[in-house]
């Protein structure tokens, strides 16, 4: 039984970065119907924004958790730019185009930005440590380490604070009802290209922190590690029911229980392929996700 626990702390660490990652998905997907395939690479860029800081500030030399907020604090600004940047010179000039038009244009951004990554930033993995070292707390049997405790705490606040935000908010309301129906708030005077900005700034800067967390927890850094995060963070948001914000934090955290498990009770080999089997099931049984609901479409 402890040992059981012991995974399911872990899974929901895990599950927690995975969350993060899917709500800038699932936010994106409310607000345009657009899939940003480039989302897990600003991810990445969250990450390496903070290997670079850290190490140009000596933080990484001597790290301490107030060290850590400047430099997540920073990383969040620089890919708030990034999503900023992305949504007005990819997307924006598409947004009467046919929907495979963006679709393409996305899978392009998450190119451009992985392979520059590598030329930029150099194909070759980084130690990355931005969290002083603390002891392993022991608990009724079990082992939790530093890492895992600030990144739960830290994702369910944001979680916490997204959901305030979208639902109990001005902004969250417009960004609600262009949701719903662009025209009509549109005509209800709500600024279409600033809650769509927004969106994207709101939604790069969670995974900047989900970068941070993630190359906390498993301590390198590289041009394509947003890759397999981003995919398994779309599963989630697709898991919850794409486009909705409960649903991808449940989602999240329910992909990072069932990899943790399957690895655990099982093989490692498997903790890629149990997100991917989950994605095919829901899309057969549920297509609308475990939150979403199905909505009938004009064609």
């Amino acid at each position: 039984m402890t040992e059981f626990f012991q995974h399911l702390v872990n899974g929901l660490s895990v599950g927690a970065i995975y969350a993060l990652i899917a709500l800038g998905y699932t936010m994106v997907y409310g607000v345009l119907k657009l899939i940003n395939f480039a989302h897990g690479d600003v991810f990445m860029v969250g990450a390496m924004m903070g290997f670079y800081v850290a190490r140009w500030t000596g933080e990484s030399a001597q790290p301490t958790l107030l060290g850590a907020l400047a430099v997540t604090v920073a990383s969040m600004v620089v890919c708030g730019l990034l999503g900023f940047f992305i949504e007005r010179a990819a997307y924006r000039p598409l947004r009467t185009a046919p929907r495979i038009n963006s679709l393409i244009t996305a899978i392009g951004v998450s190119f451009l930005l992985e392979y520059g990554g590598q030329l930029l930033f150099g194909p070759d993995p980084r130690a990355f440590r931005v969290l002083p070292p603390r002891e392993t707390i022991h608990f009724v049997g079990l082992h939790i380490g530093f890492v895992d405790v600030v990144t739960l705490v830290v994702s369910l606040g944001l979680m916490f604070a997204l959901q305030r935000i979208v639902f109990h908010t001005r902004i969250g309301t417009a960004m609600r009802a262009v949701s719903w129906n662009p025209e009509v708030a549109s005509l209800m005077g709500v600024n279409i290209d600033f809650v769509i900005s927004f969106t994207f700034v709101l939604g790069s800067m969670l995974a900047s922190v989900a970068g941070i967390l993630y190359a906390s927890k498993y301590p390198r850094v590289e041009p394509l590690m947003g890759l397999m995060p981003g995919l398994k963070a779309f599963v989630a948001a697709v898991l919850g029911g794409i486009g909705n914000v409960p649903g991808a934090m449940l989602g999240g955290l329910l992909l990072g229980l069932a990899e943790q498990l399957v690895a655990g009770y099982g093989t490692s080999s498997w903790r890629d392929a149990v997100a991917f089997s989950i994605l095919i099931v829901i899309l057969i049984a549920k297509p609308s996700g475990l939150l979403g609901s199905a909505t009938a479409e004009k064609v």
